[in-house]
């Protein structure tokens, strides 16, 4: 069953890019523990959503945008659900872009800019490999890079490990201000990412069901003759493994912030956390998070391209080549680079964006996937439906709050 996975754990990348690490980095540092919580239940609620979306790409051998272009029969409704799912994803790619730039100038001293060129330009090579090699060639490399990302991220907390009486205290929901449902929806946009969700109905396409094809019975073949049904236990088990690493090294994150940052000036931005790491836990721990963060840049902004060429092909059903598309979504964050806005705060409000964007894909993704005449046999259950339900009805309250403290300027 080991060869059937792959496509989680290339998705689950876009779990640890680094608009997770501002989010909960700036979580640990500024509020201690007080959101551990968030990451726990974004986490859960990710395992659930990540597990549909590679349903459906293997059951009908389609994407979630492919899907959608053709049950929106209406040319501008079409264009308008493609254009907020290409501003979600852009927003991703600032995130991605930025967090590469800044741990190119952390380890090589690499001007913002060029690093900005340089993490977009690796993107497209990797892109470049996964068209030409294939998915599992893509899935090699970009695995490689979550290990990396894993190492970087997570040693700190064995060197300076938290309290654990605070931890625990962290599992009990609650908010403190607004700055901490502004960064509850930062946290829970930069889990549940619209853009994996996408990008992973997309993957266990490419992998599993290269030609679209009708809803299968649990005796069905795919090539190789593996059934579908015993797909999906592996994809279970490739979402679960994918989901705990990331989830793992999220909440490392937070609580090496929380456990060593708070109080220390300037640790609300990548590169003061840094320096307050390197001066408190030694040179060797700040490398190492300097290379993680680069590894997650160049991983997260491989997969956020992918999914972005995803959603126009799907939903406009054109293809724009890949050096022109990569350009043009390189440019918001080479702008916001130039113009020396902060990349840190960036970061944080656009995996804001990525918050109001899920609702945009999870609705769809419980609707289809609880239908017989898109998945037949393998249709929800209707447990399952209530839960994907009840996440979508959960951040989109969130998101409502968000808006009402913002505009009230609470």
């Amino acid at each position: 069953m080991a060869w059937l996975l792959g496509p989680a754990l290339v998705a689950g990348v876009a779990y640890l890019d680094p608009g997770n690490v501002a989010a909960n980095m700036t979580a640990g540092a500024r509020y201690g523990y007080l959101l551990v919580w968030v990451v726990v239940l974004g986490n859960t609620m990710a395992w659930l959503i990540q597990y549909l979306s590679a349903k459906l790409g293997v059951v009908t051998g389609q994407s979630l945008p492919e899907l959608l272009g053709r049950r929106i029969r209406n040319r501008w409704g079409r264009r308008a659900y493609w254009l907020q799912a290409e501003l979600v994803a852009m927003a991703t790619d600032v995130a991605e872009v930025l967090g590469g730039a800044v741990a190119l100038n952390l380890l090589f001293g690499v001007p913002l800019v060029w690093g900005g060129l340089i993490t977009g330009a690796v993107s497209l090579a990797l892109l470049v490999l996964q068209s030409t090699r294939g998915a599992k060639t893509f899935e090699f490399v970009i695995i490689g890079l979550l290990v990396i990302i894993a190492v970087g991220f997570a040693v700190g907390v064995f060197v300076a490990p938290p309290d654990g009486g605070s931890v625990l205290s962290g599992l009990v929901p609650r908010f403190e201000d607004a700055g901490s449902v502004l960064l509850t929806a930062s946290i829970l946009g930069a889990t549940v990412m619209p853009h994996a969700i996408y990008a992973h109905s997309a993957l266990a396409r490419d992998r599993f069901s290269p030609q679209p094809m009708a809803p299968l019975g649990d005796g069905s073949l795919r090539e190789g003759g593996v059934s579908v049904s015993r797909i999906l236990r592996a994809t279970k088990w490739d979402v679960t493994i994918a989901l705990f690493v990331a989830g793992s090294v999220n909440l490392a994150i937070l609580l090496l912030a929380a456990a060593n940052l708070p109080g220390v000036p300037g640790t609300d931005s990548l590169e003061g956390a840094h320096a307050a790491i390197a001066q408190g836990l030694g040179a060797v721990i700040a490398t190492l998070f300097a290379v993680g963060l680069l590894a997650s840049g160049l991983a997260s902004t491989s997969v956020g391209a992918y999914a972005g060429a995803e959603i126009m092909h799907g939903l406009l059903r054109v293809r724009v080549p890949l050096i022109a598309r990569r350009l043009f979504t390189l440019l918001p964050a080479l702008v916001i680079l130039a113009i020396g806005f902060d990349p840190t705060l960036a970061l944080v409000l656009s995996q804001v964006v990525l918050s109001f964007g899920i609702p945009f894909a999870l609705v769809p993704l419980v609707w289809l996937t609880a239908q017989r005449r898109t998945l037949g046999d393998h249709r929800n259950r209707i447990w399952t439906t209530i839960a994907g339900s009840a996440a979508a009805a959960f951040l989109i309250a969130l998101n409502s709050i968000l808006l009402w403290l913002v505009a009230t300027g609470a």
